[in-house]
């Protein structure tokens, strides 16, 4: 079972693609795709050039509760899903101030 992730153009935020082709924060409401679906669902994902970048298929535990990464990458969609991992996301201010 796959689904398809990719970054949100505008943030930078981790998003999942739904079974009604929109793109959701939530993992929870990512499209669950059999190994023949995922090649059209990347598609309709690579036409989203204004709204995402670097979409790509994961693998995804079908037997778990909730989502659940699988496969090699496990480790690394496991992080994403958590959110940055090395401090702050927001840029130094505009006044010269520290890097906030």
């Amino acid at each position: 079972m796959k689904t398809i992730t990719a970054n949100r153009l505008t943030d930078g935020r981790v998003v999942y693609l739904t079974p009604d082709n929109h793109w959701t924060e939530s993992a929870d409401q990512a499209a669950r795709l059999n190994d023949d679906e995922v090649e059209a669902a990347l598609n309709v994902a690579l036409r989203d050039i204004l709204l995402v970048v670097g979409p790509y298929p994961i693998e995804i535990d079908a037997g778990a509760d909730g989502f659940a990464p699988a496969g090699r990458k496990h480790v690394r969609e496991t992080i994403r899903l958590s959110g940055p991992s090395a401090g702050s996301t927001k840029l130094a201010s505009s006044t010269g101030g520290p890097h906030v």
